[in-house]
Order: structure tokens, then C-alpha cells, then sequence
């Protein structure tokens, strides 16, 4: 196992602020009719996140269209999830790039907006050897001062952080978790086998969330929370406790769902199911679109499915 040494100040993994488990929702970004960051939309968002009783935010991810954010309004959408967020639930800040001296130097901007944690998913079109990855996430975990979680992606970064590379990390001290959506569950079950103590993995996928806990995943970083943060909240909590059957219950009138969050890219669905349940405008950036015509109706009864809308 890779050893690393621990830079000044860096927060040991028994120092971190309050542990990552249950339902973290992957914001979406809310945009004006004119494309602007609409701010009173993404405050009323969080609030209504932490309401429903959401247990982490992740702003600026893939689903928060991060790549189309400019620097100033990246920093803006972090900040104002801080301060909405007021220290009730962590803040786990985007700050990935495939440039590793750019992670670092926006990393420490996120940290400045008011993130208590970091997102990094690993070198997207570059793709680096696994080597190369832990070169890469070791060098942000040293250079920052708080903890880092590490996510992948294959399907957005064309190359996957095969097991030994994410165990390797997990003994830096400053990288405290894992968001896991390779989709490949062996891989995934040795992680969680050979983990050391207090690293956490996260689903993310939100179908197979349930099977991932019950193998000893710690919860999921959700997309379709952001239209039904009750529901995934309740189905990780039911989860952590051992209350499968509520889980299943849960996860039943998710699936359809997790079905219609996947008819297009991310997060294409799910920004459609935030104007039909009235949280937030169909507004996105290109090269993004808006829903195909063809599968509103899916996206609306998987909705009505969950809960969310009245039929």
C-alpha cells in the first residue's frame, strides 16, 4: 500500500468535519429565462433541500453543468450553497479539472467560497494511467485543507480508477470517500472489503443504491433527490439503520424514476422534472438541450410515481 505524508495543516481523517453517509444531492444549477445563474431559485433550492431533511450538498458537479460555468459563477453557485447552508449540512464543492495544477488552484477557491469538502473526479479526456490518477489526487489532497472526495466516472471520463488505485488513495489522510458510478459491483465490493477504517463509499447511481448499502456503502450522492430529496433521504436513513423493507418501499416508487433520469444525458431529465414540479426553470447550456418532446411524459409520471406531482 502507497504511503503519504501529511502536509501542514491538512485535516487528519478522524479531524474532518461531520462524516458523509446517507443522501447528498448533486445540485442542479437553476438558470434564468436570460441564462443567468438564477440565485433567488438555487437559495430556495437548498433551503428546501435541508427541509426535506437532505444530509449533504454538492454543488458544481456534472449535474450542476459545472463545465459551462464560468470561474465567477462556479464560486458564486458554491457560495451561496454555503450560506444558505448556514452549517446545518456539509457543502462538498466541484472543483475537478483533467489540469491538476487548475484542481488545486480552483480547490482552493471552492475552499474560500465556503465548501467543507471537495469533489474530484478523475482526469476526464487526458486519461492518465492509473499511476497517473494517483499522482493526480495525491497532489490536490497535499495542497489543500479540507477533505477531498474522490469520484468515478468512466462514462464521462473515459478511463476507470480500477480498485487498487482508489485503495491506494484511501490511506492519504485528506482523502476521506469515494462517489462510486463505474457500474461495476465487484469492483466496487472490494473497495468497500479492504477500505481502512472511516473511508466512506458512495453510490453514483441512484438504482443501485440500495444494493450497494446492503454490501456496506455508506449512502449516495443522488440525482433524482433534487426532485424527491424525502424520499431518497428516507430510503439511505431506512438503509443505515437496517430497515430494508422500508428501503424497498422507498426504492419502488423510485425506480421509474431512475428510469427517466437516464432517457438523456444528465442532466437533461432532471432539470425537466425541476420546472414540472416548479423548482426550478428548463433552462440549460449548450451544447445541452432541453428534454426530447418524446419522453416528458415518462419523466412527468415517474414524478407522480415518486410522489412529487400530482397526477
Amino acid at each position: 500500500m502507497m504511503s503519504f505524508g501529511t502536509s501542514p495543516g491538512l485535516l487528519m481523517r478522524d479531524e474532518t468535519l461531520t462524516p458523509l453517509a446517507g443522501c447528498g444531492t448533486a445540485l442542479v444549477t437553476p438558470f434564468t429565462a436570460a441564462g443567468a445563474v438564477d440565485e433567488a431559485a438555487l437559495r430556495a433550492l437548498v433551503e428546501w433541500q435541508i427541509t426535506e431533511g437532505i444530509d449533504f450538498l454538492v454543488p458544481c458537479g456534472s449535474t450542476g453543468e459545472a463545465a459551462t460555468l464560468t470561474q465567477e459563477e462556479h464560486l458564486r453557485v458554491v457560495s451561496i450553497t454555503a450560506e444558505v447552508t448556514a452549517g446545518r449540512v456539509p457543502v462538498v464543492g466541484g472543483a475537478a479539472s483533467n489540469d491538476t495544477k487548475k484542481a488545486i488552484a480552483l480547490s482552493r477557491l471552492v475552499i474560500d467560497a465556503g465548501a467543507t469538502h471537495l469533489l474530484h473526479a478523475s482526469p476526464m479526456y487526458s486519461r492518465p494511467p492509473q499511476r497517473g490518477i494517483i499522482s493526480h489526487f495525491a497532489a490536490i489532497a497535499d495542497a489543500v485543507s479540507r477533505p477531498v472526495v474522490l469520484y468515478n466516472v468512466p462514462s464521462r471520463t473515459a478511463s476507470n480508477m480500477e480498485a487498487a488505485t482508489t485503495l491506494a488513495l484511501a490511506a492519504h489522510p485528506n482523502i476521506v470517500a469515494m462517489k462510486e458510478a463505474s457500474g461495476n459491483i465487484a469492483q466496487i465490493e472490494e473497495i468497500m472489503r479492504n477500505r481502512p477504517d472511516g473511508f466512506v463509499v458512495l453510490s453514483g447511481d441512484d438504482a443501485v443504491t440500495v444494493q450497494l448499502m446492503a454490501r456496506g456503502a455508506n449512502g449516495v450522492i443522488s440525482v433524482v433527490s433534487n426532485a424527491t430529496p424525502r424520499a431518497m433521504s428516507d430510503l439511505t436513513r431506512a438503509m443505515l439503520r437496517g430497515d430494508v423493507n422500508t428501503a424497498h418501499m422507498h426504492d419502488g416508487t423510485l425506480k421509474a424514476l431512475y428510469r427517466a433520469s437516464g432517457v438523456e444525458s444528465n442532466p437533461i431529465p432532471i432539470k425537466a422534472a425541476m420546472e414540472l414540479i416548479g423548482r426550478a426553470g428548463n433552462v440549460l447550456r449548450l451544447p445541452l438541450v432541453p428534454l426530447a418532446a418524446e419522453y416528458v411524459t415518462a419523466v412527468r409520471e415517474a414524478l407522480v410515481a415518486a410522489g412529487a406531482l400530482e397526477r
